[in-house]
């Protein structure tokens, strides 16, 4: 194999397919990055059983080939080549890379020992790019970190003809995004639970292309594949066998009392105040008519915050506390000037959402579900006395 590439593009290529490279592989054979050279176009992909990635290139190629490499050391060195066009020749057991003044030389790895990539699923449809990265960034954060409950390191993804739901909770609080896409067949209807983490990875690192296909498969083993696609990319993980929280009967109906926060300026003094709370304690609020005081501490053996902070409120006056990560997350999630909070008690979850329109007073008398909305609800801590 011998083949000459742009060095950003090489670069490029093979750090986005090492982001899904695992860390302690199975095997050896799992830690590299499979490298295909035909024609003009240069594959490079990888795959650890659970997720796959594949990135496609131009190059100038001068004899076809496939050679198996060590992938975190081929993405470091691509990463710090100087600005000169690469040659990439593979001569037996070992890879040549060159460029400009600079000349590597690495060993391969057994490629007959390498599993074949998964298949891309049938095309189920296609989603704008910036749309399905941001909706996937406001839901992922909510996901649990545990994998010993798989059900609650997934996100919920709900296909219902031309609208698609992400859900995610890691029991704490619980995020929900709808928007609309363009399904293949009307009437497509789909209920998957996806690894979060990786979920997360492929719609932040899709977005050079405009759209990104979504493929899905099931296997009669009751396993099942996502496919995400975009310009030159794909990438596939397999679905988590799990069954998700029945996550609409937790979301509240209705409201007793609700807040509209100017997101910027409440999210600042809630990190101010919060700088004080030990691990585990709780930010107390206190909303009255026209404001919100925020405090943290209170013992002699620690440190004390308060800060008041503008709000609208609308209800009896009410006290209440969240963990300050958990809604700090969710206020950087909103991606609004201005977001509600809505309250039923200061035991019940709380619901945040954002408010599209500063100049409208239209907004909805609770946490209703609208097309494109994002709901964050979020558990309170019970605070002392």
């Amino acid at each position: 194999m011998k083949f000459r590439v742009a060095r950003e593009v090489l670069a490029d290529a093979v750090a986005w397919t090492a982001r899904s490279l695992p860390a302690r592989p199975s095997v050896p054979v799992l830690a590299g990055i499979l490298l295909e050279a035909e024609g003009s176009s240069l594959s490079v992909s990888g795959f650890d059983y659970e997720v796959s990635a594949r990135a496609e290139v131009d190059v100038q190629t001068t004899e076809n080939g496939r050679v198996l490499v060590p992938g975190r050391l081929l993405a470091e060195i691509t990463r710090s080549l100087p600005p000169h066009p690469v040659d990439v020749t593979a001569e037996g057991p070992r890879l040549s890379i060159t460029c400009g003044n600079a000349r590597f030389s690495l060993p391969t790895l057994p490629v007959e020992d390498y599993p074949s990539l998964p298949s891309m699923p049938s095309s189920a449809g296609i989603v704008d790019s910036d749309v399905f990265a941001e909706a996937v960034g406001q839901v992922a954060v909510a996901a649990g970190r545990d994998d010993t409950l798989p059900m609650l390191t997934g996100v919920r993804l709900e296909i219902e003809d031309d609208l698609i739901t992400l859900a995610a909770t890691d029991r704490y609080r619980l995020a929900v995004r709808e928007f609309a896409w363009r399904p293949e067949s009307p009437g497509t209807s789909a209920a998957v639970l996806v690894p979060a983490r990786t979920l997360a990875d492929a719609a932040k690192t899709l977005t050079s292309g405009p759209e990104i296909v979504l493929s899905l498969s099931s296997g009669s083993s009751g396993e099942g594949i996502l496919g995400l696609s975009g310009k030159d990319r794909q990438t596939t993980t397999r679905l988590l066998d799990a069954e998700f929280v029945k996550y609409r009967a937790i979301m509240p109906s209705e409201s007793n009392a609700h807040a509209i926060l100017p997101v910027a300026l409440f999210t600042d003094a809630a990190k101010r105040v919060a700088l004080v709370a030990e691990r585990g304690t709780p930010l107390r609020c206190e909303f009255t008519p026209g404001q919100v005081t925020l405090r943290a501490g209170g013992t002699d053996d620690e440190g004390q915050a308060e800060e008041r902070c503008d709000v609208e409120f609308d209800g009896e006056p009410l006290t209440i506390g969240f963990n300050p990560t958990f809604l700090l997350d969710g206020l950087a999630a909103v991606h609004t000037e201005r977001a509600r909070m809505d309250f039923v008690s200061p035991l019940k979850p709380a619901v945040l959402s954002g408010v599209e329109d500063p100049g409208t007073d239209d907004q909805p008398t609770g946490p209703a579900e609208r097309p494109g909305s994002y709901r964050y609800l979020i558990m309170p801590v019970r605070l002392p006395g």
